[in-house]
């Protein structure tokens, strides 16, 4: 029989984890009953855990109810660990919701309710702590019914499941219950007016189909009411059904003590096997786990949750075989903390140390801010920055602290605008026009054409969705990334002959920028759902703190004496709002957040000012697009990009006889203020005219027209500084300790097992061309060569792996990065580019089909012996026309002979 998957899941301090001991004890499977205060729970295996009396990390159980193997899941229940609760919901066939009876449905409550009608995962409802002074059931299943809805009925008292014989008010309680439960079918209905009650199977459907919700009361630390909720749940579950294709989803990345990495994942078809293979990588162990102990198995069937030991490239939410691709996180971290490092400490090796973190937490998002020189991670709030500082020390030995958290806002627009970008210095040609339009709250960014391929060939088409997706674009108000927008791609031009790959980046992220300069931008901040429960004497006082907080609430019901207030507020202004609660409700009030989602910023100005974005002073993100005329590549400003665009507007607001005058920035320039009422609608560039306010900035900045010196910024930001100098505009993915780290990248994303290794300088200094031009500018020769090998990769599909001597850079400790679709590494000081090929082709060469591109003869001597196959620079450069041939004929002429022209058709004499 196949295992049922079950979770657990509660608001923090319901009883879940007590609730987990009891269906443990009860069920068998552990023979005394932990407690949390004791620090003795089956399921609290780590230190942190027992130290804190909280969930933090989730774990499994495995047990039998009714018959039925099952394994339990438990998951964290405080809000700052809704991310490691959120991935388990992936692998679950039925959850158990835990209610605490003395408080009822709480905001987090709501939240996780949400979430499980997300993911459509069927649920269990237990109310627990019933021995409470003041609880009642009867209010209590009303309070369910009203929060979350006519499906919660109550299943107590009605005796499903159970062995015994049945009471008359059992009889009574069950004929009762049918009555309800006919009324959530129409099927069951006619075979209740038919037969006069409800199967069981009937009622198991229902709950898999989430039409009903059971109910059940007790306390799970008196073990009432546990055991009929295990008769009852246990024979209502079903075990899923799984096809015999293999796949898996993976919902956790961990770490046992030893160090070694373990992939948690759900067997979801098929069956995996040791010394079988998990995404391209051998498993070498496979782990059952049940608490902190495990057993080992050969195999792990369908249903089956386990810990593969052996695979090193797998993530948490990751699809293996026939599994299908998951939904994205619907819960995010909202701030953002810079981690500060005791001194001395080397900061790139605590970078990758926290990278194994992020492993295992994804939602983190470990960034390294080279601006400030600080490494910034976002999270839920202050308890999990204790949580996090004491397990970096534990891990690591790193005694860090957390700087101030900041909020995370986002920004969108309110009504569609286009957007064009325009990319073409000498030799490079791309245009891209963007229609950007305001979606759905929550919906994130969706990306799609409309683009004739008459017009622009699919190839390109596909590869400026793929700019599209890539990077992160910031807003032009606060400079936070852009959410809930719907990205179309409508134009799009290439030339025959000088397009290439990262002409149509560059035109593809011009055009994002341009079209947001342009649009009526609105910033977000992310908002809580509250509940607060306070003496009727203070309920004043909270709704007038709510309301100057640009919150929202409702007054629910109270008992006289307390009231209760529900609604949503800004995270920043709820801050620290608990401790100001407990002050003047003398520590009687209860105040419970959960993330409500980002909605418009309830003071805009105010961000705006803190933030002190410049959207035009961003190297990273610019808004201005490069022109050709003369044979020279000359800057256009952004707002000024329409009178030169090649391809006609889309016929929305035409900006093309305007001038960066036309765009009002300020209500009033000269005291460089922003006008409240534009930031308030969410606008800071509206299509009014105001001639002097563009004038008058730029005469306070200092700033002038575009001119010489702009243009060159421009190309050094897209080539580098006109000087010989190591490549630096890629992002460092790991610090090359690890000989075998990039080919073991490449293997992952590469189609195909070819690689191809090019000796870098050897390759400039034989080819005429580049020679030439390394004498002038040994950087443009590099960026050259690696245009030229990221063109040969997108069309071959080889994973090109492009290496430089720097073992003459004193110092330096080598750099393996990512430059667009090849892997750059810059060697150590002093190691050559030949020790490290010779090296890399000693421990690829019997396991990949590998190429080594020089002309150095004891370097190719060395290759032929570890089985690689050679390239000279000659051979190589060859390789590289015919490939450059196949491309034009197969896709850049290709547009030549599209549509129903009379030109195709007239002879060519």
């Amino acid at each position: 029989m196949n295992n049922t998957v079950i979770g657990i899941l509660a608001h923090v301090d319901a009883g879940k984890t007590t609730l987990s001991e009891s269906l443990l004890y009860l069920s068998g499977a552990i023979r005394k009953q932990g407690r949390v205060d004791n620090r003795d729970a089956f399921l609290d295996t780590y230190e942190l855990e027992k130290d804190r009396g909280i969930t933090i990390f989730s774990k499994q159980a495995r047990l039998t109810l009714h018959g039925k193997p099952v394994i339990l899941l438990d998951t964290p229940g405080h809000a700052d660990f809704s991310a490691e609760m959120e991935r388990t919901l992936q692998v679950l066939d039925y959850v158990i919701l835990v209610i605490s009876g003395a408080d009822g449905v709480q905001g987090h409550t709501k939240t996780l309710w949400r979430l499980l009608e997300e993911y459509r995962i069927p649920a269990f409802i237990f109310v627990n702590k019933m021995d409470q002074p003041g609880t009642d059931r009867e209010s209590l299943m009303g309070g369910l019914t009203d929060m979350l809805g006519d499906s919660c009925l109550d299943f107590s008292g009605t005796g499903i499941g159970s062995a015994a014989d049945h009471s008359e008010h059992d009889k009574e309680a069950r004929r009762a219950l049918d009555d309800r439960l006919a009324m959530c079918d129409e099927s069951v209905m006619e075979y209740y007016l038919e037969n006069g009650y409800v199967t069981d199977e009937q009622i198991a459907s229902l709950i898999r189909e989430r039409k009903v919700f059971p109910c059940y009361f007790g306390s799970a630390l008196k073990l009432t009411g546990v055991q009929e909720f295990i008769d009852g749940a246990g024979s209502l579950i079903r075990p899923g059904v799984y096809p015999g294709e293999f796949g898996a989803r993976v919902y956790k990345i961990s770490r046992d003590e030893q160090g070694r990495r373990l992939t948690f994942l759900k067997v979801t078809g098929g069956e995996l096997k040791v010394r079988g293979m998990l995404d391209d990588e051998k498993v070498s162990e496979i782990r059952l786990y049940s608490g902190a102990k495990y057993e080992t198995a050969d195999s792990a069937a369908a249903g089956q949750i386990a810990a593969a030991a052996g695979p090193v490239k797998t993530c948490a939410g990751e699809c293996i075989g026939c599994e299908k691709a998951g939904m994205l996180p619907l819960l995010e971290p909202v701030l953002t903390y810079n981690i500060i490092l005791p001194p001395g400490t080397d900061v790139h090796s605590a970078l990758l140390k926290f990278r194994e973190l992020e492993e295992e937490d994804p939602q983190l998002h470990i960034v390294w801010e080279k601006s400030v020189g600080e490494i910034h991670v976002r999270l839920m709030g202050e308890i999990q920055t204790q949580i996090l500082g004491q397990l970096i020390r534990d891990r690591y030995g790193l005694d860090v602290s957390f700087g101030e958290g900041k909020i995370l806002y986002k920004e969108t627009i309110k009504e569609s605008v286009e957007g064009v970008g325009h990319f073409e210095p000498l030799r490079h040609y791309a245009e891209v026009h963007l229609r950007l339009e305001p979606g759905e709250p929550g919906s994130g960014l969706v990306f799609s054409s409309e683009c004739s391929v008459n017009q622009l060939d699919r190839n390109w088409q596909r590869l400026v969705l793929t700019h599209l997706a890539e990077k992160s674009h910031k807003g032009v108000l606060t400079g936070s990334p852009i959410t809930d927008m719907k990205i179309v791609l409508i134009a799009g031009r290439a030339h025959a002959k000088h397009t290439e790959g990262g002409d149509f980046r560059q035109a593809t992220y011009r055009a994002v920028r341009q079209g947001l300069m342009k649009a009526r931008s609105v910033i977000l901040e992310p908002f809580y759902d509250f509940s607060l429960q306070l003496p009727t004497a203070q309920i004043g006082r909270a709704m007038a703190d709510i309301e100057r907080f640009g919150g929202s609430f409702t007054l629910g019901g109270g008992d006289g004496e307390n009231s209760l207030l529900t609604g949503q507020a800004p995270v920043s202004e709820m801050r620290g709002y608990q401790t100001e609660v407990a002050s003047y409700t003398g520590g009687t009030g209860r105040l419970s957040c959960s993330s409500a989602g980002y909605f418009p910023c309830h003071d805009p100005a105010a961000v705006w000012e803190e933030m002190a974005y410049d959207p035009e002073s961003d190297p990273d993100n610019t808004p201005d697009s490069v022109f050709c005329s003369h044979g020279a590549g000359f800057a256009v400003p952004w707002y000024a990009v329409e009178k030169y665009m090649h391809l006609p507007g889309a016929g929305l607001p035409d900006y093309s006889g305007m001038t960066g005058q036309d765009f009002e920035w300020y209500d009033d320039a000269s005291a460089g203020t922003p006008d409240q009422d534009m930031l308030s609608e969410g606008n800071i560039y509206s299509e009014k005219t105001a001639r002097e306010a563009r004038d008058t900035l730029q005469q306070k900045r200092g700033g002038t027209a575009a001119g010489e010196d702009e243009l060159m910024a421009i190309f050094e930001r897209t080539y580098g500084p006109v000087k010989p100098r190591l490549h630096d505009s890629t992002t460092i993915i790991k610090a090359p300790a690890d000989k075998e780290y990039v080919w073991k990248e490449r293997a992952k994303r590469g189609k195909t097992g070819d690689f191809l290794l090019v000796d870098g300088y050897n390759i400039i200094f034989t080819w005429d061309e580049l020679s030439s031009l390394a004498a002038h500018d040994m950087g443009a020769a590099r960026d050259t060569l690696m245009d030229i090998l990221s063109n040969y990769q997108g069309y071959t599909g080889k994973s090109v792996i492009l290496v430089f001597d720097a073992y003459k850079v004193q110092g330096f400790r080598g750099e393996v990065s990512r430059w667009h679709n090849i892997d750059l590494v810059f060697t150590k000081e002093a190691e050559t580019a030949d020790q490290y090929i010779e090296k890399t082709a000693h421990v690829m060469g019997g396991r990949y089909n590998v190429t080594v591109a020089t002309s150095d003869g004891t370097e190719q001597v060395i290759i032929r012996s570890e089985g690689c196959s050679l390239l000279s620079a000659h051979d190589f450069k060859e390789e590289i026309e015919r490939v450059n041939r196949q491309i034009r004929e197969e896709h850049l002429d290709k547009q030549h002979r599209t549509g129903n022209y009379l030109g195709n058709y007239i002879p060519k004499e």
